[in-house]
């Protein structure tokens, strides 16, 4: 059944139940994912979904509903559930339903050629990713991961106020990790790729890096105990961004889960860090015309030029707060409720390459991957203790490589202690229609324990 046709069909049986304002949010989803180990298909997995959430106001209360099928049954099921979850909700909270904004961004979100390329494609993918990096050095010991992927979606929300819009993208994705080993020293290199076009994973080239990696960090060792200038590369800067990126929520400054509550206005961060949320990029994962309740999205500058001055907003937090939503409504699938979350958030870069930030650095420490991010950061502090390594940095050049040491800090003073920012931004995975990223930073000063 079409998903129009299954929308007229849910309204007028709502409508006949005495159900008031009503809303669906859809979702049909695409996911292919395959690994290969030793030249042969370890794992192969291909799902198609579709889903539909319904919210609906009755009695004077919303309530939500769900099903995974777009059938006649499914459509007195969404009704009858969400009578009976209406009946069982006690928040005040005033669920507002959009009625459209005026206009929409036009946003490149899909790309059709990649839909088009074919299941072996992905798998001789894989099998090119596990080849490349054993060949790279007789030093590579195993490939442990060698991954290709693809994952396209098409979101569709429509309700009674007149709201219809709808939006595809889809993207590639390669992962690849490479054991090396010498003697009894074992070490592993890894890289991944997430592009809009099958010819931009590059994958020889992604093997490469990972072997390379791995084999740049034989013969590390600890470091004294101390405060060091420190680099974070563009993934390890790009992670701790995300783990604390639920700080910038207004729902979390309205319910005292962020520290930033009272802080709009203030200078955060140092002068050089602008953090930008920019729905609006072309072909990036988490690019869209419009947000989870329908509004138009657009460009927010979170902190500009080291000072904070705006939060994350979805309609009921702006109306809480006196100010327009930003379009940051979140449905992490249609299962889920509205929340906030970012699109593409990112610190804007710099004009320094990576490789004039290490001349910069001087003398310091360069942390290339940190461990422990779920147990070792507190998203509310802001404290960190992670466990990482990287190089060594003497007189602006690397010296070698660097493990068993922690680096702690906190995120707030993090921001302030950037001294200068990359131009090699470089954004990690989506995760439910979020996508973070960051260039390298070079930092003043960071905590680290080693020996």
């Amino acid at each position: 059944m079409d998903l129009r046709e299954f929308k007229e069909l849910v309204f007028a049986a709502g409508c006949a139940a005495g159900l008031e304002d009503m809303e669906i949010y859809a979702v049909r989803s695409k996911e292919l994912e395959v690994r290969v180990f030793q030249a042969e298909v370890d794992d192969y997995s291909l799902t198609n979904v579709i889903g539909v959430g319904f919210r609906a106001r009755y009695a004077g209360r919303v309530g939500y509903a769900y099903t995974e099928s777009i059938d006649q049954a499914a459509v007195q099921f969404l009704v009858d559930a969400v009578k009976a979850n209406a009946a069982v909700i006690d928040s005040d909270d005033e669920i507002e339903f959009f009625p459209g904004s005026p206009a929409y961004p036009e946003v490149e979100t899909y790309n059709q050629e990649l839909d088009q390329v074919a299941a072996q494609a992905y798998i001789q993918g894989a099998l090119e990713l596990e080849r490349e990096a054993l060949a790279a050095h007789d030093k590579v010991d195993l490939v442990n991961w060698a991954v290709t992927g693809y994952s396209s979606e098409e979101v569709f929300i429509a309700n009674t106020k007149g709201l219809e819009q709808e939006f595809r993208r889809n993207l590639a994705y390669a992962y690849v990790s490479a054991v090396v080993k010498d003697g009894d020293q074992v070490k592993t290199g890894h890289r991944f790729r997430c592009v809009p076009d099958w010819d931009q994973l590059r994958l020889a080239e992604l093997a490469r890096e990972a072997a390379g990696e791995g084999l740049s960090l034989l013969n590390a060792q600890t470091v004294p105990s101390g405060s060091y200038r420190i680099i974070l590369r563009r993934d390890v800067a790009r992670d701790i961004l995300a783990t604390f990126s639920g700080v910038f929520s207004a729902d979390a400054v309205q319910k005292g889960f962020s520290l930033l509550g009272d802080k709009l206005g203030d200078q955060i961060a140092a002068e050089p860090v602008t953090l930008v949320d920019n729905p609006l990029l072309p072909k990036e994962g988490g690019s869209r015309p419009f947000d989870g309740e329908g509004v138009a999205v657009k460009q927010t500058n979170v902190i500009s030029r080291g000072q904070l001055v705006s939060f994350l907003h979805n309609l009921k937090t702006a109306r809480k707060a006196g100010v327009e939503t930003t379009g940051n409504a979140n449905r992490a699938s249609f299962k889920s409720p509205v929340s906030i979350a970012p699109t593409n958030f990112y610190i804007m870069p710099g004009g320094s390459s990576y490789d004039e930030l290490v001349a910069r650095l001087e003398d310091g420490l360069i942390i290339i991957n940190v461990q422990g991010l779920h147990s070792g950061a507190n998203p509310v502090s802001g404290d960190f203790s992670l466990g990482a390594y990287g190089y060594r940095v003497e007189n602006g050049r690397v010296t070698g490589a660097v493990d068993q040491i922690t680096i702690s800090g906190n995120f707030f003073s993090l921001l302030q202690d950037v001294e200068e920012i990359g131009s090699d931004l470089e954004f990690g995975i989506p995760s439910s229609g979020s996508n973070v990223g960051s260039p390298s930073l070079l930092i003043r000063a960071l905590a680290v324990a080693g020996k």
